[in-house]
Parts: structure tokens; C-alpha cells; sequence
């Protein structure tokens, strides 16, 4: 329901912005009155079916409430069940349509933004959805029950306020084109969620309680550590909007969870989901096949788009004094292979991670410009040399040189930094040896992947040790700071801003379970973080996130690995059909997921006259 975000003209003393919808820089594609989103079949069929696997590694789940920070929910479950003010379309960047909200207006100086709520706006109880609701659910999300993300996520807001029954605004502490579209997307719950006896619970105590949302689904029957099943609501309030219109097509949505991938592969063969993407190069080559492929029921297809590319990356612990040295993080990467692993490991699928935002416009290459110098110009005393030159790039080893050449390297690099060989491995001043403790969990392959990386590191006196460990407790040891090594995909964004404080802030640093798991502090990160706040236009934005992608790789913060420009998805054509439209930009994080969970369709058998 992309309606036109209007003038609040009596809540506003000044003018505001008056469009369809609130767009970072103004533009937008679909115009008051239209019908419905362009990559959804308006037409399709309400009914059946769609069984799938999570969409995480969790082996189960012990909680409905996704916000806080102990615990699994099931997969999907805040996408399918909770909804924002704004609808975020996926053809678009940078644009959000008003879904709770019929109206949003954000005041010149764009220092608050006001939302007026829809009428027919419900919760899964049957209560109206009021501005108090939404004051409610911002409170909660910002308080120490909540996961701490939510906090930094948020850190921008001044002040939620109810200005009357359906009209609440946000106040803002600073200038920022996207805090709209930031508070846009808050998932809005009603407070009654976890009452008992009429009184709330500590939201952190809001576990396995039915939750209260706005969506198009409910959660249904459960099997734990088998199943959980999402049931459409006949009655949804929102579905005849026009972002709604040809969306929530299937009557059950069951989310199967396997221990691992193996199990998870020959289960997809045997016909017992129809859909599954794909991570493994292995499993989609060589495993995937059988009788539903030979038949032609399971389809393979590889997915374009025009995503960011993420950064998929190995992450070390800075906290740990034998990797706050530059010198020793750039050692580690040199050592690395990725030609080799291409070949020989991905079968030439994949690309190398190059920084934090591939793939967009943000990406820096080549020289900075001048607008980037000047940006960076204030911190050059406490930055490398090579962030005022050529953007970074990952080692190579397709060269003259070779991985011979780069070991070279890498043996100088460590001795620069007080590493040397001796007694059989590589020491500090200390006399102690240099070992890495890689965490990964124990379906993730991490051994084969990183066979090669190991041997290197070991050429150079590294004790390279691989711990493979459930999943539940590498999320543990990660949300706790507790880890040395491991790998995780970041999903990439188009419109970086306050959401990278949180990734990359000083703040966030020694916050545990925030996404900085790094542990970085860097001035010049915290102030191109903000600044990507205070750009008022596209040019000066653009500067920069590039000149943040540049201080990000030429620290080494993190090694790249790889990332892919398409999403390779099996699924049963005899079952399901989607949109003949797909769109570019699916939602970041799994991309696809929501697209297929939200706009395709079950084949039905035809109706039959009695």
C-alpha cells in the first residue's frame, strides 16, 4: 500500500515534504494512485502450502520474541509476523511507502518526522493500532531488555511523542536523511504482549508468549526442533492495500529445521520441503541431484541481482593484543590462497569481497577524490599512509609472484611487528607462540575451506586451529566477545548510515551482542559514520561512505572472503510459481526470502463444478 505520504499540515508549523512516500533523495517510482507493486502477481491465488528450511543455522528455537538478545526465534518469524510505519519496496533504494502509516510528513529541517496511522490498522487481537502503540514499541526496543542493536540502531532518536490517538512523531538529535525511513521500519507490537494478569513483564521475560503483531500471518502448529507452521490470517487488515495487493499468498508457511546440511540436502531430494538456497558450491554442483531433479520437478535457478555484495569475511578479534597490530592482520590475509580455492573449491562461482560496500555506489576504487581526501585529511596522522592512495584490494596469488611471493611478504610483515621464528614456531618478544582459534559451527565446512589457509599459516609458524562447535554456542561465544577467529556474512546496503555504528562504532565496541565484533575504535570511522548522517546530498554522501570503505580496508579489519551476483535457489515448479517480474533489489540479509515467502504462489488444482 505505497499510498501518498501527505502534508500533516496541522501537526507541522512548517512546511513539509509532501510525496507518495519518503525517499531519501527525493525520487520515487510509483505515484498516488497506483494499484500494486510491479513485481507481484496481483491476481495470484490465496492457498496451499509453502514448506522450506530455516533460514539461519540455529539446530532449533526456544523463543517467539525476536528482539531479544538470549535465545532463537524461529526463522521468519518478525518478518511475517510484525510490520513497520513504511513498507520498504523491492525495486527501490532508499524509499519507503506507507504501510501502518497513511501519511508521513518530515519537517524541513529534517530534524523529526510525523506519521499519521491508518484507521483500519490492527493488531492480531483486534485492536487498533494507536500512536501510544508505537510510543510503546519504540520504548521497548530502546530499553535494556531489548537487544542492545535496537539501542544503537535507535541512538539517534530523541523522542517518540503522541500527538493524538493516530498522529506520533520523531524527534531527531541530528540531521539525517534516513532516520525517517530508520523509525519507518520499527517493528510495531502491542503492548499487551506478554501481560499476565492484566500487568507486563520484563520484556527480556517475553519468551514463549503468542506474539501481538500487525502481519499477515500468525504462528501456527509448532513440532520444536522439527517445525514451526505460519498460518495466513483470513482477515488481515492490511491486505487490500496497494503494497499488500498479490502478497501473503500461501495459507501455511512450515519452516523446517535439519541439524545439518547434509541431513538438509537429502531431505530436499526426498521431497519433503519445496524450496531451498543454496550456500554450498559443493552441494549445488555435485549433491544436488536424484530423481526430482531428473523428473524436472525441482528446479535449479540461479537468481540475478543488483544487491550489494556484503562482505563476507573472517573476523578477528581485536580485543586480543596479538591482532591489534596492522601489520599482523595484513600477514594473516597475504597468506591466503583465494585463486587457488576458487578453482579448486567454488569451481570459479565466486568473487573476492573487496570492501564493505560492493557493488553500489559507496564502493571506493581507484584514487580518492578530492572530496574524499578532504573528509580524511583531519585524521591522517592516525591512518595508514595507503588510505590517501589506491583503494585496497585482496592479495593475489594468479601473479608472477604467486603465494611464494606474498608468504615473502607476510614472514616480513610479522617480523616487523615482533614476530619471529624460533623453537619451531613463530614467537613474540614474550617467547610466546602465535596460535589462532577459529570457531566455526559444526555444519559450516570450515575444514575444507580453510585446508589450504592453515597449511600456509603453518609454513610461517602460526598454529592455525580449527574448533568446530554447535551452533547455539558459537552464537554465544560471538555475542559475548568470546572468540578469536570466525567467519560471518554481512549482508551489504546501499544507504549505509546510523545502522554502521553498530557495525564499525567505537560505542559498540565493548557492547556485547552489538555487531561491532571486532572490537574497532577508530576516530575516523566514528566521525565518516556520522557524517554519512549530515550529507545533504547525494554527492557528499557518496564521498562519504567511499572514504569509510577506504579506512576499513586499508586497516584490515577484516579478511574478505567471497560473496556471489546471484542466489542459487532449488525449487519444485510442480508445487509453486512466482512473478514474472524479479526484482533487483530483494530485501538485504537473506536475499530472496522475503520475495519468495511474500509474493509467490501455490499451483491449486482447479475448481471443479459440483
Amino acid at each position: 500500500m505505497r499510498l501518498a505520504l501527505f502534508f500533516l499540515a496541522a501537526v507541522l508549523a512548517a512546511p513539509a515534504w509532501a510525496a507518495p512516500g519518503y525517499s531519501v533523495w527525493g525520487d520515487f517510482k510509483y505515484q498516488p494512485g497506483f494499484t500494486h507493486l510491479e513485481y507481484v502477481n496481483p491476481d495470484a491465488p490465496k492457498g496451499g502450502e509453502l514448506r522450506l528450511v530455516a533460514g539461519s543455522r540455529i539446530s532449533t528455537f526456544d523463543k517467539y520474541n525476536p528482539y531479544t538478545l538470549r535465545g532463537n526465534a524461529p526463522s521468519f518469524l518478525g518478518d511475517l509476523l510484525f510490520e513497520g510505519l513504511l513498507y520498504a519496496p523491492y525495486d527501490e533504494n532508499g524509499v519507503g511507502y506507507g504501510l501502518l502509516a497513511e501519511d508521513v510528513a518530515v519537517a524541513p529541517d529534517l530534524m523529526s518526522v510525523t506519521f499519521r496511522l491508518r484507521p483500519e490498522a490492527r493488531f492480531h487481537n483486534g485492536d487498533p493500532v494507536r500512536a501510544s502503540d508505537v510510543k510503546s514499541s519504540y520504548e521497548t526496543l530502546v530499553s535494556k531488555y531489548a537487544h542492545p542493536s535496537y539501542a544503537t540502531l535507535y541512538a539517534d532518536v530523541e523522542s517518540c511523542e503522541v500527538l493524538d490517538e493516530r498522529t506520533v512523531r520523531f524527534r531527531f538529535k541530528k540531521k539525517d536523511r534516513q532516520l525517517p525511513l530508520t523509525v519507518g521500519g520499527m517493528p510495531i507490537f502491542s503492548p499487551k504482549w506478554g501481560m499476565e494478569n492484566g500487568k507486563a513483564k520484563p520484556f527480556d521475560q517475553v519468551v514463549m508468549d503468542t506474539p501481538i503483531g500487525t502481519g499477515a500471518y500468525k504462528v501456527g502448529p509448532v513440532r520444536f526442533g522439527k517445525d514451526v507452521t505460519y498460518v495466513r490470517d483470513p482477515d488481515y487488515w492490511g491486505r487490500n492495500l496497494p503494497v499488500r495487493r498479490g502478497m501473503n499468498n500461501f495459507d501455511q508457511i512450515t519452516v523446517k529445521i535439519y541439524r545439518d546440511n547434509t541431513a538438509q540436502l537429502e531431505a530436499l531430494k526426498a521431497g519433503e520441503f519445496d524450496l531451498m538456497q543454496f550456500f554450498s558450491v559443493r552441494d549445488w554442483t555435485r549433491g544436488l541431484n536424484g530423481k526430482r531433479i531428473d523428473s524436472g520437478e525441482l528446479e535449479k535457478t540461479d537468481f540475478r541481482h543488483k544487491l550489494p555484495d556484503g562482505f563476507y569475511s573472517y573476523v578477528l578479534n581485536l580485543r586480543l593484543p596479538k591482532f591489534a597490530d596492522r601489520r599482523v592482520r595484513m600477514a594473516l590475509e597475504l597468506a591466503m590462497d583465494y585463486e587457488w580455492m576458487n578453482v579448486h573449491l567454488f569451481r570459479g562461482q565466486y568473487k573476492r569481497v573487496k570492501g564493505v560496500f560492493g557493488n553500489t555506489d559507496c564502493e571506493a576504487n581507484g584514487l580518492p577524490s578530492a572530496r574524499e581526501v578532504a573528509l580524511l585529511e583531519p585524521f591522517r596522522a592516525n591512518l595508514p599512509a595507503d588510505v590517501f592512495g589506491p583503494m585496497a584490494v585482496p592479495p593475489r596469488t594468479d601473479n608472477p609472484g604467486g603465494l611464494r611471493g606474498n608468504m615473502r611478504k607476510a614472514q616480513q610483515l610479522l617480523a616487523d611487528a615482533g614476530w619471529t621464528f624460533r623453537d619451531g614456531a613463530l614467537r613474540n618478544a614474550k617467547g610466546e607462540p602465535f596460535t589462532i582459534e577459529f570457531i566455526d559451527s559444526t555444519e559450516a565446512r570450515g575444514a575444507t575451506t580453510t585446508a589450504a589457509w592453515r597449511r600456509a599459516l603453518g609454513l610461517l609458524g602460526i598454529d592455525f586451529q580449527l574448533r568446530e562447535i554447535d551452533f547455539a554456542l558459537w552464537q554465544q561465544r560471538l555475542e559475548s566477545n568470546n572468540f578469536e577467529m570466525l567467519s560471518i556474512s554481512f549482508p551489504g546496503t546501499h544507504f549505509p548510515g546510523s545502522d554502521y555504528a553498530d557495525l564499525f562504532g567505537s560505542k559498540a565496541a565493548d557492547v556485547p551482542g552489538s555487531g561491532n565484533y571486532s572490537g574497532i575504535k577508530n576516530p575516523a570511522i566514528d566521525a565518516l559514520v556520522a557524517g554519512l548522517a549530515n550529507a545533504d546530498n547525494r554527492e557528499d554522501f557518496t564521498a562519504t561512505c567511499r572514504a569509510l570503505d577506504r579506512v576499513i580496508a586499508h586497516e584490515h579489519y577484516l579478511i574478505p572472503a567471497w560473496t556471489a551476483s546471484t542466489r542459487r535457489i532449488a525449487w519444485s515448479k510442480w508445487k509453486l510459481e512466482h512473478p514474472k517480474v524479479i526484482p533487483a533489489y530483494p530485501p538485504e540479509g537473506v536475499p530472496y526470502m522475503d520475495w519468495f515467502l511474500t509474493t509467490w504462489w501455490a499451483r491449486l488444482p482447479p475448481k471443479t463444478s459440483p
